[in-house]
């Protein structure tokens, strides 16, 4: 530690570290810890400090389940996406990167977490900020925020005033720590002007929810969604519906949610997981809305985010947006139905993901795809159908405002683990974003790897400053349209193609 990195924040001083020439801030509170009678409350003012308060160590994790997505042991190993702190109600904290804390205006990389909205961290060492400062001058920034019941659990309806903005606290935590940014980050050396929201997979549906928000207009001026498209959220009856599933599984009924408040988090945590595990994994596509997500309220979250069309709040926000080649090769890759698959009983298997739809949608994909095997073509479908074509949905009626550019990648490098059975598979891109290969086993070994990994960050780093990810290390990147579909392919080589997969694009128009 050392004296000259002490930054004067809104609340007090805070003392940071250096890690090879970066500033590093961890632990920092951006809001009151959302505790007792401050359970499910919107988030307070942090409580001011005197002195000098040490930075050096990750806050907590929100309350939050072991393995929720049952992956099996040998990707476990692999998967240290999480981070590595407890878990507790006390989980309102941030982590500031920087390059340095001078007077210069560098551009803010504001991270949301992955994990859809009940699991995951800001403190993973997989999106640890300092590899993007040392690649250029800028800012990350990483949060905890709440998940789960204590953070979405629609109570509004059903418990009255008390429980105001319960189904939206943990969005409400993310805009807290917007704010916290615009109020504060320009102390260490950041824009507050000049702030770029990205994420994964729930992460990225919590970019597509801030797009939405009023309460975060402003705050933001560039978003980035990695395979996490959220067309539509849950509504009011979606959200009160959970809120009577969780209920029963704590043997309380409407007019007892008052006691909510009463209970330990573990225990409410214990039922959850019973509410989570009756959302089906055939659901996939309608993920959004079932569950422990944000609910659409009318006021703080108006609607959406982008049915029926891309919000108005953010139309002059650029965008950009893509998807991994193979996401559901981690979910859904080990299971039997994947491992054995023949295409005679393939048609069982996708009917329910597409319905009667299935015989029809396997031939147009063998046909496209015609060296791959059963198994692959049933992760391509469903992959497609949830992940894919929801995001290209979402370029699209981006586009029909005509106030912002898009532009749309399609990350296609393969690791080798595990016999390479993994592919391109969801949260693969993650560790090439912020350039830190090393922390991550699921990426394999071979140096041609770290390559990739630097022209994926500069691209992240050039479209937060510019609003364009271009950069001298790619092919001209251009802007997306619907005529021509310009899509940059990230692998060893990089590439742009356009309309790529625009045979199986085309089986999801209008679905």
């Amino acid at each position: 530690m050392t004296d000259g990195c002490i930054v004067e924040t809104a609340s007090g001083r805070v003392r940071g570290t250096v890690e090879r020439d970066v500033r590093v801030f961890k632990g920092i509170p951006y809001a009151a810890p959302p505790l007792g009678p401050l359970r499910w409350k919107p988030p307070q003012k942090a409580a001011p400090w005197s002195g000098v308060r040490e930075a050096a160590s990750y806050g907590s994790m929100s309350i939050q389940a072991e393995n929720v997505f049952d992956l099996p042991a040998d990707l476990l190993r692999l998967f240290t996406l999480g981070g590595r702190q407890k878990i507790s109600e006390d989980c309102l904290y941030l982590n500031v990167w920087t390059s340095g804390l001078e007077g210069r205006k560098r551009p803010v990389l504001f991270w949301c977490h992955g994990g859809a909205f009940i699991t995951g961290s800001g403190s993973s060492p997989w999106t640890d900020g300092a590899n993007l400062c040392r690649l250029d001058d800028v800012v990350v920034v990483s949060i905890n925020h709440r998940l789960g019941a204590l953070g979405y659990l629609h109570l509004d309806d059903i418990a009255g005033e008390a429980f105001a903005g319960a189904g939206t606290a943990g969005m409400r935590d993310i805009v807290a720590a917007l704010e916290w940014v615009r109020d504060n980050i320009a102390a260490f050396g950041g824009d507050a002007g000049n702030v770029t929201i990205f994420g994964e997979s729930g992460g990225g549906a919590k970019v597509c929810v801030l797009m939405a928000l009023p309460a975060a207009k402003g705050l933001f001026h560039k978003a980035v969604i990695q395979s996490g498209p959220a067309v539509q959220m849950a509504d009011r009856e979606d959200g009160t519906k959970t809120v009577h599933q969780l209920l029963g599984e704590l043997g309380l009924d409407a007019a007892s949610a008052g006691k909510l408040r009463e209970l330990p988090a573990l225990t409410i945590l214990k039922a959850q997981n019973a509410v989570q595990a009756t959302v089906s994994r055939a659901s996939f596509s309608n993920r959004r809305r079932l569950g422990f997500n944000p609910v659409i309220d009318g006021t703080f979250f108006p609607g959406g985010p982008f049915a029926p069309t891309a919000p108005s709040v953010s139309a002059h926000v650029p965008l950009m947006i893509g998807t991994n080649k193979d996401e559901m090769a981690l979910f859904l890759g080990h299971l039997d139905w994947v491992k054995e698959a023949a295409f005679d009983t393939l048609v069982e298997a996708m009917t329910t993901y597409v319905g009667a739809r299935a015989s029809d949608v396997i031939a147009t994909y063998r046909k496209a795809q015609p060296g791959a095997t059963a198994g692959e073509i049933g992760l391509a479908i469903v992959g497609d159908l949830g992940v894919r074509s929801l995001s290209l949905t979402i370029a699209e009626r981006k586009l029909a405002q005509r106030a912002a550019d898009v532009f749309v990648y399609l990350f296609a490098w393969e690791t080798p683990v595990l016999g390479g059975r993994l592919r391109s598979c969801h949260t693969l891109e993650i560790p090439f974003v912020f350039n830190n290969l090393a922390e991550a086993a699921l990426t394999g070994d071979d140096p041609a790897r770290l390559a990739l990994g630097e022209r994926m960050a500069q691209a992240w780093i050039a479209f937060a400053r510019t609003g364009r990810p271009g950069h001298a290390g790619l092919p001209d990147w251009p802007v997306y349209s619907t005529a021509a579909r310009p899509t940059m392919i990230f692998d060893t080589e990089c590439r742009v193609e356009n309309d790529p997969y625009g045979t199986e694009r085309r089986v999801w128009e209008g679905a």
